[in-house]
């Protein structure tokens, strides 16, 4: 189903994205990634006329193993690129690769630079309405 083929009463959808296959983990990683909360267009991809409203509610949170999840929102560079800010300055930013482009549909791949500043490649598991 896509996301797109139900409603979303608040404008906003959760979107849990895993940890790809990779060399360090050639099965993915369930316990790498994200929970999103943001606002999707009709074919899936980020709504900005909708972020731009809804700026305070589109959260992420990044949970690692052995780590304190991280807590952010998204947020938009002038020129269009979106990241993940999870507090002041930019030492901890995660840019997402392409990300306004990308289709926010189960079975999609997505990429962002962590804050190691390695590209790793997440896949798109759960699209829900919040």
């Amino acid at each position: 189903m896509e996301a797109t083929d139900r409603k979303s009463a608040l404008g906003l959808w959760h979107v849990r994205m895993e940890l790809a296959r990779e060399k360090e983990h050639p099965m993915g990683d369930r316990n790498f990634g994200y929970d999103l909360v943001v606002p999707l267009t009709p074919d899936g991809t980020l709504d900005p006329e909708e972020w731009k409203k809804r700026k305070d509610d589109c959260r992420v949170r990044r949970f690692r193993p052995g780590e304190e999840d991280q807590i952010g929102k998204l947020r938009r560079k002038p020129g269009g690129q979106w990241f993940f800010d999870y507090g002041e300055g930019e030492d901890d930013d995660e840019i997402g690769f392409r990300l306004g482009e990308e289709r926010f549909v189960v079975g999609e791949y997505v990429s962002v630079r962590d804050d190691e500043d390695k590209m790793r490649t997440y896949q798109i598991k759960i699209v829900e309405p919040v």
